[in-house]
């Protein structure tokens, strides 16, 4: 089935709309990185979120735990992990520890089956929120991903860094679907991508996505490293319009909370909001505290 008609014909026709739609995170979980979203980087129903990680900075529990979250705060929802290229340990772990439908191809597969695998979750997700259903996708990895789909092609014209020139195509459509529909219905994706590999290749996977979400949550090496969880890069995380999701009295918090943490070097704001969420057990005496 070629992949452009995996899509339900009536997702397609419908206009997608901005998220105007909160899903405040903290009312399903105290965890310090579900708060730390919340404040930095909102996320609205039919986000398109882009979680920028480099190796071992905690992207993976981070997908697990907004999948558990989202199951408190939306029990409607309806909520597919997709682990594309995966270890069969990290496939196994997901579907012990989350609510939600689980598609995995894991590394041990051939590479066809991650491509299919990606028309069958797009097919399901797309009619259900053409339906007027709020459907989420966490997705690990668009780096994996996309080097499956590069191995697949097969138009014989190889661009910088190994990459097909058609491999990005399929990848970009999947990341790219995530809408609020008009009238009803939307689906958010929230998708993990590698950063600082090593390897060309996923750099210029990295730079193929990079601006095309309407969220990014920016994971940091040098926090990861000096064991400062959530390893959050605070300047280049953010959603944009915010201003649509968030209440205007967050909005305005959030904003000047900003402002502190952004004067900061990198490292020193990211310890300075970690203290401030151990300090204060809800955001909003936080943000209350700071700014009255």
């Amino acid at each position: 089935m070629p992949y452009q008609n995996s899509w339900d014909v009536a997702f397609k026709d419908k206009p997608a709309i901005d998220p105007d739609h909160w899903l405040c995170l903290e009312k399903g979980s105290k965890d310090k990185t579900m708060r730390a979203v919340d404040l930095l980087a909102p996320i609205g129903k039919g986000q398109r979120g882009l979680i920028v990680s480099p190796p071992k900075a905690g992207k993976t529990i981070l997908l697990k735990e907004l999948c558990k979250t989202f199951a408190r705060i939306e029990p409607e929802m309806k909520l597919y992990c997709f682990l594309a290229d995966e270890r069969p340990e990290e496939v196994t772990d997901f579907k012990r520890e989350v609510t939600a439908q689980v598609f995995a191809s894991s590394s041990d597969r051939a590479q066809e089956e991650h491509t299919a695998m990606a028309q069958e979750v797009m097919a399901k997700a797309s009619a259900e929120a053409a339906s007027g259903a709020d459907v989420a996708i966490f997705l690990d990895s668009l780096t994996r991903l996309s080097r499956a789909h590069n191995v697949a092609s097969n138009s014989r014209r190889t661009l910088s860094g190994g990459l097909d020139s058609r491999a990005m195509e399929i990848p970009r459509k999947f990341f790219g679907a995530a809408r609020k529909l008009e009238g009803g219905g939307s689906l958010t994706i929230l998708a993990t991508i590698l950063v600082d590999t090593g390897s060309r290749m996923d750099e210029v996977i990295f730079q193929e996505f990079k601006g095309t979400g309407n969220m990014e949550l920016v994971l940091s090496r040098p926090a990861a490293e000096a064991r400062l969880f959530p390893a959050i890069n605070v300047r280049s995380t953010g959603t944009r319009k915010e201003e649509k999701i968030l209440p205007e009295e967050t909005l305005q918090g959030v904003w000047k909370l900003r402002r502190v943490l952004s004067s900061l070097p990198d490292l020193e704001a990211t310890r300075k909001l970690i203290e401030l969420l151990e300090e204060y057990p809800t955001n909003q005496q936080l943000l209350k505290f700071l700014f009255g």
